[in-house]
């Protein structure tokens, strides 16, 4: 596919996907973030559906998906935030810092220090990526995504092993 064709294709379904992604929200910042956030994620296989009769259709379920892994981030985030600020988490937080930014720069050392198709793999699953859609960014099966997920996920508690609760 050529730089001409992909540029008309967007062109021809932007308003398109501006009218469906009003049904999501209605700002129109979160509307454009939207649109283009879809187009980017549709990239790497809209050369398969430029011309396929279920185009909108395709990128209206890649629309759907991103805008609910965002809220899904939103949510955890906001209830972690939640968690933190109730009892006295905030306090034993503020009172820490300092061994906080050490717990931060072992886990962000550890997790820069996994093999490459792990650490691929567990980073855009942190991002909000599902299984499937890791898996096809990266051209393998879903059931190794989930493996390599797993083993980053064991390698990670072994290498930080020192900050399991002790009960």
């Amino acid at each position: 596919m050529n730089t001409k064709q992909l540029n008309l294709t967007i062109e021809q379904n932007q308003s398109l996907l501006k009218r469906v992604a009003t049904k999501f929200t209605k700002n129109p910042y979160e509307i454009e973030e939207l649109v283009q956030e879809t187009f980017i994620r549709s990239l790497s296989s809209l050369e398969r559906f430029i011309h396929h009769p279920k185009l909108v259709a395709w990128l209206f379920v890649i629309m759907r998906n991103v805008y609910i892994n965002k809220y899904r981030k939103i949510g955890k985030y906001r209830t972690m935030e939640a968690e933190l600020m109730s009892g006295n988490h905030f306090e034993q937080l503020t009172y820490n810092r300092g061994e906080s930014k050490f717990v931060l720069h072992d886990i962000q050392s550890a997790i820069r220090e996994l093999p490459e198709d792990n650490y691929r793999a567990l980073t855009m699953f942190l991002d909000g990526f599902k299984y499937h859609e890791i898996a096809e960014q990266l051209q393998i099966p879903e059931g190794t995504v989930k493996t390599r997920i797993h083993v980053a996920r064991r390698i990670l508690k072994k290498k930080l092993g020192a900050y399991r609760k002790k009960n």
